[in-house]
């Protein structure tokens, strides 16, 4: 078997015929996200497939009717700088029919999973203080959107 020289890999995802809307929304709210192309069978139908990068990440949307369904399995994961970003992006990604889950997941109108994770809750949960990191995990655990200032208290002790 020959392998491309510059093989690109690109986790499709398999939506009835939202792929395109799921695919603008997407790069809208992300920085250096960006449609890349779409491709149409038919010029009066929805395109069969949107290729698109999230963060410079490859993804690919296809429009492949009602046969199979974004599951929970998947998920993209967001890392976030801190609390404001976190609430701007999980309060965009619940917009029009979202749905929240436990420990920063959720999954957005269209049925894709995310987790959206505060890089220092990432910090805490996985400290060397392992008493410490046990104290902010379990916090975590209880919460849906992540609150960086809970998990931090939690952390300390308080």
């Amino acid at each position: 078997m020959t392998v491309p020289k510059s093989p690109c890999v690109r986790t499709c995802l398999w939506f009835d015929s939202e792929a395109e809307d799921a695919a603008r929304f997407y790069v809208s709210l992300l920085p250096d996200s960006r449609i890349e192309g779409v491709t149409h069978f038919d010029a009066d139908q929805p395109p069969v497939v949107v290729n698109f990068t999230l963060v410079g990440v490859p993804y690919m949307a296809l429009n492949g009717g009602p046969t199979y369904k974004l599951a929970d399995a998947v998920s993209i994961a967001v890392q976030t700088a801190d609390q404001i970003e976190t609430d701007s992006l999980w309060e965009a990604l619940l917009e029009g029919g979202g749905r929240e889950s436990m420990c920063g997941w959720l999954v957005d109108r269209f049925g894709l999973s995310w987790q959206v994770t505060p890089e220092p809750v990432l910090r805490l949960i996985s400290s060397d203080d392992a008493a410490a990191a046990n104290r902010a995990r379990q916090a975590m655990f209880r919460m849906r959107k992540l609150n960086i200032s809970a998990v931090e208290e939690a952390y300390l002790g308080d």
